[in-house]
């Protein structure tokens, strides 16, 4: 863009930028210019300006780029207190964008879409979140903008997934879950991933290499099959069984293992004594919960009293993950089984 310029010597190019922002003469929307031993400011307007120390003329300068927004809702119309009744929080997975709408903002769901597309770098679809449901915990999304089908790679830790947010289970929030239950696990212990989704357990512990082997079950065989895609890219079929299968049905005639991890948060509950079962003696079992918050503090070990067998089960410890809604929230919790 063209515009009215102050020319002057580099070295007094500082002095000359504050004097001339301290009287509003500098243009903000244009870059100042560098030209060999000398600097051309962009001017708001010449009258003021300081000639005495350089030269009036024109010059073609850049724009500046606009400053990119610190929250997606500065893309939206309305007043700030409209805007803060605007969800926060948002899921990225891979190219996706999932958000959850309450009811009131239903309606404003595309162009929060379109925000979330603008906002996100690499964003490829925006989709409303229903939650997971069935036995083959399927997600219900809702397209609010971009294109495409919600299969796409996630990377977390040093490991990509194959991802289909539509047909299997996935959450990006249980990363670090992912990376601590895999960090304990120590060479030669085989581990059982019940309800696995679409294998973040497994394939984090499997790339790792400590397990002697990792059997990875779910009852949805869209989960099965792509994690099957994620462990054949891998090349971790040595490592990594997964099988299409209840978990009742895969617990009642498998030898124990030294490790076995459930992630059902909902449901999980009602299968845990079976899956204690599958526990080897001296094992470690660990189970997630959604529990309503006012029974946090309690809840690892009212889990243990759950547990029978002849073997005595103890809390290692027990952690929020995160807060699941305005009165629950989701608990880690790993379990001990005794020597005898």
């Amino acid at each position: 863009m063209r515009a009215r310029a102050l020319v002057v010597p580099r070295s007094n190019g500082e002095a000359v930028r504050r004097r001339l922002r301290e009287a509003g003469l500098l243009r903000s929307d244009l870059e100042i210019l560098a030209e060999d031993d000398r600097i051309a400011f962009p001017l708001v307007t010449a009258e003021g300006a300081p000639g005495e120390m350089g030269e009036i003329s024109e010059r073609e300068f850049r724009e500046v780029a606009p400053a990119a927004p610190e929250d997606y809702r500065d893309l939206l119309p309305g007043t700030a207190m409209e805007k803060e009744r605007l969800p926060r929080s948002f899921d990225v997975v891979g190219d996706i964008v999932l958000v959850r709408l309450p009811e009131d903002l239903v309606e404003r769901g595309p162009e929060i879409g379109e925000a979330l597309l603008r906002f996100v770098p690499g964003a490829r679809i925006v989709g409303a979140d229903h939650g997971v449901h069935g036995r083959e915990r399927r997600r219900r999304i809702e397209r609010l903008a971009g294109s495409g089908g919600w299969r796409t790679r996630h990377r977390e830790n040093h490991v990509e997934l194959e991802v289909d947010l539509e047909r299997a289970y996935f959450s990006p929030r249980l990363a670090r879950e992912h990376a601590r239950v895999a960090a304990e696990v120590r060479p030669g212990e085989t581990v059982y991933d019940l309800c696995c989704g679409v294998g973040p357990f497994s394939v984090l512990i499997g790339a790792d290499g400590r397990a002697r082997r990792v059997v990875a079950v779910d009852a949805n065989p869209d989960a099965i099959g792509l994690l099957r895609a994620t462990v054949e890219r891998y090349g971790l079929g040595g490592r990594i069984e997964a099988l299409e299968m209840d978990v009742v049905q895969f617990v009642a005639d498998r030898p124990p293992a030294e490790r076995v991890v459930l992630n059902l948060p909902h449901e999980g509950i009602k299968y845990l004594p079976s899956v204690a079962r599958a526990v080897a003696r001296s094992g470690r079992l660990h189970f997630y919960e959604v529990v309503p918050r006012a029974e946090r503090e309690q809840r690892a070990e009212a889990v243990v009293g759950t547990l029978v067998g002849g073997a005595a089960w103890s809390v290692v410890e027990w952690h929020l993950v995160h807060p699941y809604s305005p009165s629950s929230d989701l608990l880690a919790m790993t379990l001990a089984r005794g020597p005898e």
